[in-house]
């Protein structure tokens, strides 16, 4: 640290002072004259820079000028002074935290900085920090050099700052209004007992526990916590944020939040803090005027000011999912005859009825409204095929027609529906009225009591969906189906296994692509005669199939959701390995994200038990789906397959690698095995190899193939 640094025969403030006579003396007389330049900045420092002997008193051997105004004693008081040594003057309480830390650094040869407190010669405390380290010195003696300076003010101030804290605290632990603190990512750093109270946990360690997320956990929208954030970066504060939250016991209360970002001296954001009030009863208020303002009298059904919001919505999300919503013109049949017969108040209870019969026969994300008199309109959201809107249709024309009893009189009530759809008919509000009006008027001219679409082109999607499930049946029955493999190979190009297919080349309908009978087979069953089809053929396949470096091949063979329901699967699949002959662990049966998301106890419960025969499970299309990534934990899955949608075009880099690199990361964090179907160009195997993908399928190694070709492709890397 300072060595050689004594000017012999100079003036005290220009040298470490060592008196004569001494102990240690022969050691001091030893060291060289130091630099003017350095003797001058010595003298200057506030501080005490020192050596000592390694001994019982920590016996100083030279001492800077500083160590008057930091002790009160000279330097001539302490050198050699075994009665004022460094270890009497430390403070009787600290003295053994502070030898063994500096013999601990001195063990192991490096620097020590530790703080403490000294006792001044008139009797002061103060604190310093001591930062030195061991030397030995021309004739092995071991020593000390370090340098001790007063950080009493710094001290002194954190003890002020805790001790407002401790202030804020009490103020903190005894609002009654609710105050937090909490994370950007949704955790609670800190909560008052009146917030506890506010939420309905017994205490504000509960409640910070059991909230892990608050997005998820507190709030009934999860939205509303990136609202708050946006608001905050934004504005810089919100106020007055209002949001449905879920307390403890599962009722349901209206908050409403100011809150501020706390950040650091340097602009980093630290935490939230904010307060929360509970305004149920003003926002109960205010429903009810908004009810009354949106919402017909009679019937309670939304009115128009209504209809034109809710029918934004549902088209705002058919946009995003690329979708399509009906809308519904609902006129009864000869009301008017009822009205005048049996009167108005009969008519109006007669409106009565079928607002709840209609309410009942639709979903729970429809929309009813009353649009005038006897006319109804009904939002049909999240349409994804005609079949769709039809089903519900005729659900809403049997509930209508079922018989009822008005004003003593029993009586069975008919309804004319004219049916536009976007955004093939129109595109807002009007324009679907309008059309759906003209296809109205038409079902009243054809016999009444039925449903008409504005175009006839939906009843030859209906004619031709018939046909192709007419014929999809007598393929099955026909064995018309094949099975073609598509190789999967590693990051070498070395072949690892096919995934099993299933392709259709009608004698009616020509090649029909899986995206056409696929879905038709889920509907109505069909499904499980090919599926089990394909599984046997498969396991017989691969069975036959050579080693390939000494390792026997795998096959991938698609689970639909039907037959993951079906209570034979397991034997299933047990029946085909053991009529193939093929080894459990060479059969990986894939399932899509949205399958695992209905029951989850049940979807566990099978896969479990499939698991157990030995066999590997997958999860194919990985990414596309809208659920938690919570059962990749729970559920017994070895593999991944990254969407083709998410690997085409990867090799650009940051957005079109973004989540394939994040589905990589969090399969490969699980130790799952990740694979990458449709890959086509070496640049996207290259860049999925890099980031750690396991395998590979697509155009760049082979198209699906069938059987026979996939053995004589076999034979070609066998040789």
């Amino acid at each position: 640290m300072f060595r050689n640094h004594f000017i012999p025969g100079a003036p005290e403030s220009q040298h470490f002072v060592q008196p004569g006579g001494s102990p240690g003396c022969a050691l001091r007389q030893a060291y060289v004259q130091q630099a003017p330049a350095m003797a001058t900045l010595f003298s200057n420092l506030d501080g005490m820079l020192f050596r000592c002997l390694i001994d019982e008193f920590w016996t100083l051997l030279s001492v800077s000028p500083g160590c008057y105004g930091l002790t009160g004693y000279r330097a001539e008081d302490l050198v050699g002074n075994r009665q004022n040594s460094l270890e009497s003057l430390t403070h009787p309480e600290d003295r053994a935290a502070v030898r063994g830390t500096i013999l601990a650094a001195l063990d192991t040869g490096s620097r020590y900085s530790i703080e403490y407190r000294i006792v001044c010669r008139d009797g002061e405390e103060k604190w310093v920090l001591e930062r030195g380290v061991g030397l030995r010195d021309e004739g092995g003696l071991r020593l000390l050099e370090a340098y001790l300076e007063d950080i009493t003010d710094r001290v002194q101030a954190q003890i002020q700052l805790a001790e407002t804290e401790l202030r804020y605290r009490s103020i903190f632990e005894s609002a009654v209004v609710g105050m937090f603190q909490s994370t950007e990512s949704g955790r609670y750093l800190a909560a008052n007992p009146a917030l506890a109270r506010l939420y309905g946990y017994p205490s504000p360690e509960a409640l910070i526990s059991s909230l892990a997320d608050i997005a998820s956990g507190l709030y009934v929208d999860p939205q509303r916590r990136d609202d708050f954030k946006e608001l905050i970066q934004r504005d810089g504060r919100v106020t007055d944020f209002e949001s449905e939250i879920i307390c403890c016991d599962g009722s349901r209360i209206w908050i409403a939040e100011h809150a501020h970002a706390v950040r650091s001296s340097d602009g980093t954001f630290l935490y939230y803090e904010g307060t929360v009030e509970d305004i149920t009863e003003r926002h109960r208020h205010q429903s009810v005027l908004q009810h009354q303002a949106t919402h017909d009298p009679l019937t309670g059904l939304p009115n128009r000011n209504l209809l034109a919001d809710r029918l934004a919505q549902a088209v705002q999300l058919a946009r995003r999912k690329s979708g399509k919503v009906a809308l519904a013109f609902v006129d009864l049949d000869n009301f008017k005859v009822i009205n005048d017969s049996l009167g108005h108040a009969a008519g109006d209870q007669l409106l009565i009825e079928i607002s709840s019969r209609l309410r009942t026969a639709l979903r729970g994300l429809d929309t009813v409204a009353r649009y005038g008199g006897d006319e109804f309109v009904l939002i049909l959201g999240e349409q994804v095929s005609p079949d769709d809107t039809k089903h519900l249709l005729e659900r809403v024309l049997a509930t209508v027609q079922a018989p009822l009893e008005l004003a003593g009189h029993g009586l069975r009530i008919n309804c004319s529906i004219g049916v536009s759809v976007f955004p093939d008919d129109a595109q807002d509000l009007d324009g679907l009225l309008r059309v759906a009006d003209v296809a109205m008027y038409h079902a009243k001219e054809s016999g009444k009591g039925q449903y008409c679409f504005y175009t006839r082109d939906l009843n030859q999607a209906a004619q031709d969906r018939f046909a192709l499930e007419t014929a999809l049946g007598s393929a099955i029955e026909n064995n018309e189906l094949t099975v073609v493999y598509q190789p999967k190979v590693d990051g070498g190009g070395r072949v690892r296994g096919f995934e099993a297919l299933v392709r259709w080349n009608s004698a009616g309908q020509g090649l029909v692509t899986p995206d056409r009978f696929i879905p038709l087979a889920e509907e109505t069953g069909q499904i499980l005669a090919i599926g089990e089809q394909v599984l046997y053929a498969a396991c017989r396949a691969a069975a036959s199939w050579p080693l390939v470096d000494g390792q026997a091949l795998g096959v991938a063979v698609n689970l639909s959701a039907r037959q993951l329901r079906e209570p034979g699967l397991l034997a299933l699949v047990s029946d085909a390995l053991a009529v193939s002959g093929l080894p459990p662990e060479c059969l990986e049966l894939e399932i899509t994200e949205s399958m695992i998301m209905g029951d989850m106890e049940h979807t566990i419960r099978v896969l479990k038990s499939i698991k157990g025969l030995g066999v590997r499970i997958a999860v194919d299309d990985f990414g596309t789906g809208y659920s938690s990534l919570a059962y990749l934990q729970q559920l017994p899955i070895d593999t991944l397959k990254i969407d083709r949608s998410f690997v085409s075009g990867c090799n650009r880099g940051g957005k079109a690698m973004a989540i394939p690199h994040a589905i990589i990361f969090l399969g490969r964090s699980l130790d799952l095995h990740i694979v990458a179907e449709g890959v086509e160009t070496e640049a996207e195997r290259e860049i999925l190899t890099v980031c750690g993908c396991n395998e590979f399928q697509g155009y760049l190694f082979s198209r699906p193939l069938q059987s026979a070709a996939v053995d004589a492709y076999l034979q070609a890397i066998i040789a």
